[in-house]
């Protein structure tokens, strides 16, 4: 007995919805190919990137050498981890961004004075525009607008669910 093209239709919905927030997350490598190192611009990086909430930072680093210290503004003006939030050591550490605020990150060992350092601002998800479809409304008006995706969750889902369609639901469902 075969399921029936709306039980495919709805297990692939549920499967879609559990893990949309795994599929959403954007891992930003603090300082890309350089990693977590003195004697980089960490404000640069940063203000190169986009943070989401969901998204991980994550800090690649020599394990015994360097670490990472989630402080206030004031540990990382200061560049002392009295108060922090959390502390990591293992290397490869994957911190989710689960609020929408401002993060201060630095190297707990003294190599904060030499630019460990880096914050990030976190926004909320961009919340989807509702598509609106113009129609002419005599055969003089102007052509409808097109309607344009949003960066927002929709459209980094899109190409990742018409994959999942098109495997679940075969060449039957085009």
């Amino acid at each position: 007995m075969t399921m029936s093209s709306s039980a495919h239709l709805l297990i692939f919905s549920i499967f879609l919805i559990s893990t949309a927030s795994t599929i959403l997350a954007t891992d930003h490598i603090v300082g890309a190919n350089r990693g977590w190192n003195p004697g980089i611009n960490y404000t640069l990086w940063a203000n190169n990137h986009t943070f989401y909430v969901g998204d991980l930072i994550s800090f690649r680093y020599q394990k015994n050498q360097y670490n990472v210290f989630e402080v206030n503004e004031s540990g990382y003006d200061n560049c002392t981890t009295e108060g922090a939030f959390g502390n990591w050591s293992s290397g490869k550490d994957f911190i989710p961004l689960n609020d929408a605020k401002k993060y201060y990150f630095i190297c707990g060992n003294g190599q904060c004075y030499n630019g460990m350092k880096v914050s990030v601002v976190v926004h909320p998800l961009p919340i989807e525009p509702t598509p609106h479809i113009s129609l002419p409304l005599s055969s003089h008006s102007a052509a409808p607008m097109p309607v344009v995706l949003h960066r927002g969750w929709g459209f980094r889902l899109l190409p990742l669910l018409l994959f999942f369609a098109l495997i679940w639901f075969g060449s039957d469902w085009m």
